[in-house]
């Protein structure tokens, strides 16, 4: 049986959150689920130009817990969604801390400011780093606007933008990339 991706519902500029609600697409909350599922797909080209069976193996499970927090920013938090969620936990952002430090571990000390690029991995590291960064702000941005978002989602989205910074430059040394270094002009 096929299933029609195209619903119509949206032709007018409004989204169901999950419990039925209907909001603008421009809402803050459809706009960062959007940037955490942007997020999603650059973490996955990330995981195409660098394939190293460990990283790949993490790349996967941080994408398993973007769809996560995605599906959490995607409910509305005065219904009981009719599906069970998933949850992210405090161990996800360990599991990060881990591999932060494992990777800093096999890195030579930073000694200037490190411009993205070199490679086309290194530099979709940056990307993803980046629109991490826009995943956490917008999240913050919710928060101040008194929108229920779980905080440690903010804290795993924080975490995870430190561990593409990371992952970036071992990815530069396991391809024998070297460092740019930001010479600013004085």
């Amino acid at each position: 049986m096929a299933l029609k991706i195209y619903t119509k519902t949206g032709d007018l500029g409004k989204t169901s959150l999950i419990g039925g609600t209907k909001v603008p697409k421009s809402h803050i909350r459809i706009e960062t689920y959007g940037t955490v599922d942007e997020l999603n797909s650059h973490i996955g080209l990330v995981g195409d130009y660098f394939d190293e069976p460990h990283t790949r193996s993490i790349l996967k499970e941080i994408q398993d817990r973007l769809f996560t927090i995605g599906s959490s920013l995607a409910c509305d938090p005065d219904k009981e969604p009719l599906m069970k969620i998933p949850d992210l936990k405090e161990s996800d952002i360990t599991v990060l801390e881990k591999e932060i430090d494992k990777m800093n571990d096999a890195l030579p000390p930073m000694k200037f400011f490190i411009l993205p690029g070199g490679h086309i991995a290194v530099s979709s590291t940056h990307i993803a780093r980046c629109v991490c960064r826009r995943a956490e702000r917008c999240c913050v941005n919710m928060q101040e606007h008194e929108l229920f978002v779980d905080p440690l989602v903010i804290k795993y989205l924080n975490r995870l933008s430190d561990y593409l910074f990371v992952l970036s430059r071992f990815i530069g040394q396991q391809l024998g990339v070297a460092e740019i270094a930001w010479k600013p002009r004085v």
